[in-house]
């Protein structure tokens, strides 16, 4: 009896042991795969690091030295007050050779022999012979083409430095491929001097030329070269009558 009593004990013993094994074995298996699983995050991590603080393609790209710019952090801020091609406004040509017969004039009125009395005069006139060829000042884009009531039919210029010329008085039939959206040159032919501004019809033949920069009203004789300038004449008589 007592050896069978001493036989179950063992047994008991023996049980206890390998549950206690079990749970010790399950305990290591969960610690290596919270190690393994840990190890791994972390290695992830810091793959992710090393790669978020690498630069990529782009910003090499971007970060190239552009020609003509220096080396400031930042940018070319020592560049900035130099106006580019797109900010000046360009010099003129003549837009049709002649006489010149009025001047830009928003201070002193002029007498107009068409409508009979004085008023301000916002462009120049170049008095030439009827279908004179009449061309772009400069390069630029033909902004618009329309007919005024009073000065006939007009062709609007765009150019660089917000610039826009106007060409009124013109024939009806313009250069081939002179539409708006057009790209033109300097010199480019873009029609011919007509009779169809009505406001300053009892004139002799001429090119009424306007121009704006920024949107307002400015002189277009102060943007031709004195060289260009010397080869318009001026009409003496409207020297006088502007004098008066």
């Amino acid at each position: 009896m007592l050896k069978k009593w001493k036989e179950s004990e063992f047994f008991r013993k023996m049980k206890q042991v390998r549950v206690n094994r079990a749970v010790y074995l399950s305990a290591v298996i969960i610690l290596l795969a919270l190690s393994i699983v840990l190890a791994v995050t972390v290695a992830t991590n810091r793959a992710n690091k090393d790669t978020d603080t690498q630069p990529n393609d782009t910003t090499a790209t971007d970060g190239e030295q552009t020609p003509g710019t220096d080396d400031t952090p930042g940018g070319n801020t020592g560049n900035n007050d130099q106006p580019t091609n797109n900010d000046a406004v360009p010099e003129l040509a003549l837009p049709v050779s002649g006489t010149l017969t009025k001047r830009h004039s928003v201070d002193t009125q002029v007498f107009s022999p068409t409508m009979n009395d004085y008023r301000v005069h916002l462009g120049i006139d170049i008095a030439t012979a009827e279908n004179a060829p009449v061309c772009a000042v400069a390069d630029g884009t033909v902004a618009q083409i329309w007919e005024d009531p009073m000065m006939g039919w007009c062709i609007a210029l765009s150019h660089s430095g917000d610039c826009v010329t106007v060409y009124k008085n013109l024939a009806s039939t313009f250069a081939q491929g002179i539409e708006a959206g057009a790209t033109v040159m300097q010199g480019q032919l873009l029609g011919s001097v007509g009779d169809t501004a009505m406001m300053e019809i009892a004139e002799e033949p001429h090119l009424h030329m306007e121009m704006t920069v920024s949107g307002l009203q400015v002189d277009p004789l102060e943007y031709f070269s004195a060289a260009v300038l010397s080869t318009l004449t001026e009409d003496d008589i409207y020297e006088s009558e502007l004098g008066k």
